[in-house]
């Protein structure tokens, strides 16, 4: 066979694998409102940059007659990629051949790109669109699975990590996603879930659908498995380039810097009223992140759960920042088990990839109440402040008004290794909320007080004049200092600036014991 023939035949061979499972498999895929693996690549990645590995990979199973039923690529897509210049590396899930299913072929092509993504120090993202473990290659099948677990656990912390769920993901392959950094999902046409409806049906006789079960609105809000619940593949796949501008290649890296005509030195005069006179009067934070970060632009991760505590990413003179920040809008701004649990991961991840850490502090505690006592807001609780503690990034927090009790300690206090700590002059920083206080200091006198509601009131008014500020805490140098809230944009600019060469660590151990 001459050269000519052999290219002809590569070329020929090329054209069979990228029809996937054929024609009419695509056409139901399409019908199902799914995009194709190589279109959602096409999609994500920058146009002409996918570099394909294993394309003609096929697998090695003769029984149940699948001796006659190779499919070059055996369904998945993987190789390389840029995202606005960056190196990635991906591997996007083909339904159309064999449902997506995980075979022995399949999982070694995933290892490999991981493999490669590990050496070479760039993220790894997941396009998940299975039937789950290919049934016919029994436990072969389920060591694929246990082969990508365990690089997923190795990579956490080294490389960044992402999924996006855009059809079934079920049983053990909900796992891989479940251990990288950030699950996207797509309302409708996508699901998790570790039993389906009929399992469900059979063993608790409770009906439900697979969206109800686990779709992406339900994984976005109740569970908080889910970080993003996208309208369609094309907004999830956009987010996705939008959530990797805001963070670095590896964990030896920083993240990217972007330029920016945002003025260092633009000071806010709508800060200065942003906070109501009232402190029983609720108001959006993230009106003061907006006014604040560059641009106003705040992209937010998971918020549809736990409202109460706010996360995502921005930038402050061009640097990338992680933004926590309770939400007085939502529960008073209160810590719960939920919440806590937000935070917490994202801080860890910040942490992990040396992307600075932001805090807006307005928190009356954290949340009373039976179910959560026994739910664990003990453990739970501990989680945020492990968090806050073991974190060396730089640490800036600005105390917009509440402080109370143990949650000032936990929102990233001067006593865990807060770097900048700066009050509004609307902060109140105490124990507890004056009237609560003073119930307990002034008991007595109330109760023997001629008109006790009206002492209450003077007592209270008495207490949070003279503690329920900031001075106290600026006088101990807890507060770095009480700065007027327009100008809150160029002080924190300064201060991370200040911090860029910040270098901390914990002391030698082999990882700790986060309370989980």
């Amino acid at each position: 066979m001459s050269l000519e023939e052999k290219l002809k035949k590569l070329s020929e061979m090329r054209e069979v694998a990228r029809l996937g499972g054929g024609a009419d498999r695509v056409e139901a895929q399409h019908k199902k409102g799914k995009l194709t693996a190589r279109e959602r690549l096409e999609i994500l990645l920058d146009k002409n940059s996918f570099e394909e590995f294993d394309m003609f990979v096929t697998h090695r199973t003769s029984d149940f007659g699948l001796d006659d039923k190779k499919i070059l690529g055996d369904g998945v897509v993987t190789g390389c990629g840029t995202i606005e210049g960056r190196q990635v590396f991906v591997f996007s899930q083909d339904f159309t051949v064999f449902g997506g299913s995980l075979s022995q072929a399949h999982a070694e092509k995933i290892c490999k790109i991981m493999d490669m993504a590990m050496k070479v120090g760039a993220p790894v993202i997941g396009l998940n669109d299975s039937g789950g473990a290919r049934i016919q290659e029994g436990v072969v099948s389920l060591g694929g699975y246990a082969d990508i677990f365990l690089r997923n656990t190795l990579a956490s912390g080294v490389i960044p990590q992402f999924s996006v769920i855009l059809g079934p993901c079920a049983g053990g392959a909900v796992y891989s996603p479940a251990i990288t950094d950030f699950i996207l999902m797509v309302k409708n046409t996508s699901y998790m879930f570790v039993t389906g409806p009929n399992v469900v049906k059979t063993v608790t006789h409770e009906v439900v659908t697979s969206e109800e079960l686990g779709g992406a609105v339900v994984h976005a809000s109740k569970s908080g498995v889910a970080h993003f619940a996208c309208e369609n593949e094309a907004e999830a796949l956009t987010t996705l380039r939008k959530l990797l501008s805001y963070i670095p290649q590896n964990n030896l890296e920083d993240p990217p810097f972007v330029e920016t005509n945002d003025p260092f030195d633009r000071e806010d005069e709508a800060l200065n009223t942003i906070v109501p006179d009232n402190p029983n009067k609720s108001y959006d934070i993230k009106d003061v992140i907006h006014h604040i970060v560059d641009n106003g632009e705040f992209l937010e991760i998971q918020p549809d759960f736990a409202a109460n505590i706010v996360i995502g990413f921005a930038r402050l003179g061009g640097r990338s920042l992680g933004i926590i920040a309770n939400q007085p809008a939502v529960l008073a701004g209160v810590l719960d088990i939920a919440s806590s649990n937000k935070a917490a991961r994202f801080i860890r991840f910040c942490d992990a990839f040396n992307i600075p850490l932001l805090t807006f502090e307005d928190v009356p505690g954290f949340l009373p109440g039976v179910d959560q006592e026994h739910g664990g807001i003990i453990k739970n609780g501990a989680k945020l402040l492990y968090a806050y503690c073991e974190a060396t990034v730089p640490k800036v927090t600005v105390i917009t008004r509440k402080a109370y009790g143990g949650a000032y300690d936990v929102m990233n206090s001067k006593h865990v290794r807060g770097d900048m700590n700066y009050g509004w002059p609307t902060a109140e920083i105490a124990v507890m909320g004056p009237k609560g206080a003073v119930e307990i200091i002034f008991k007595k006198e109330i109760e023997k007080a001629k008109d006790p509601e009206t002492e209450l009131t003077k007592k209270t008014d008495e207490y949070r004049e003279k503690f329920a500020n900031p001075f106290i805490a600026a006088a101990y140098g807890y507060l770095d200092d009480i700065i007027e809230p327009k100008t809150t944009r160029p002080r924190l600019i300064r201060a991370f600036q200040m911090l860029e060469t910040k270098k901390d660590q914990n002391p030698p151990k082999k990882h700790g014991n986060i309370p989980l």
